[in-house]
């Protein structure tokens, strides 16, 4: 584990700070746009900090994943989206705290599931961690996204990708992290 980490919800504040510490690499933020969702109330985002500095992130999508694969079967399931680490703190246990702590509000808003998407073959660290926490493969989908780089092209990539569903009301962390059972 990561000494003093700690996850807050973002702030205005927090923007520029992830864009300088965690940088998406395109001409428009990453961050911003995340942060736009979680001020309009359809998203929380949520960020990890270690000595003043964020280490991570991650949104909590309320309204599910928008692929139509993942919708047709799982409307009303919160997505778990984007989550990120820095690079050298990988394997530190951060993204499993941003994992619990998304789980944990879910449980707040007395939602029974929740899911991620991972890459199909290119991400078997990140899966490991999921099948670890309790997700399991529900639907094949593509995962359909565009970016502007900072040359001002525009960019759309479609990803195969997994989505992954937790019950929450079998297996929840409570608020110290402990596991419960839900009712």
């Amino acid at each position: 584990m990561v000494r003093r980490m700690h996850i807050t919800e973002c702030r205005t504040e927090d923007v520029v700070l992830l864009d300088e510490h965690l940088p998406s690499g395109g001409a428009t933020s990453f961050h911003a746009r995340r942060f736009a969702r979680h001020t309009a109330g359809s998203s929380t985002y949520l960020v990890a900090w270690t000595d003043g500095f964020p280490v991570g992130n991650g949104e909590v999508r309320w309204n599910g994943c928008t692929a139509p694969e993942v919708r047709a079967v799982f409307a009303d399931c919160p997505e778990i989206n984007g989550l990120h680490v820095a690079e050298p703190l990988r394997g530190a246990g951060i993204g499993t705290a941003l994992i619990r702590h998304a789980e944990r509000l879910a449980v707040q808003r007395n939602t029974r599931k929740i899911g991620l998407g991972v890459d199909d073959h290119g991400n078997p660290r990140a899966a490991r961690l999921y099948a670890r926490l309790g997700y399991r493969p529900t639907v094949r989908y593509l995962d359909r996204w565009s970016y502007i780089d900072r040359d001002g092209i525009d960019h759309h990539v479609e990803d195969p990708c997994i989505f992954l569903v937790k019950d929450l009301t079998t297996d929840t962390p409570d608020a110290g992290g402990r596991r419960t059972q839900a009712s």
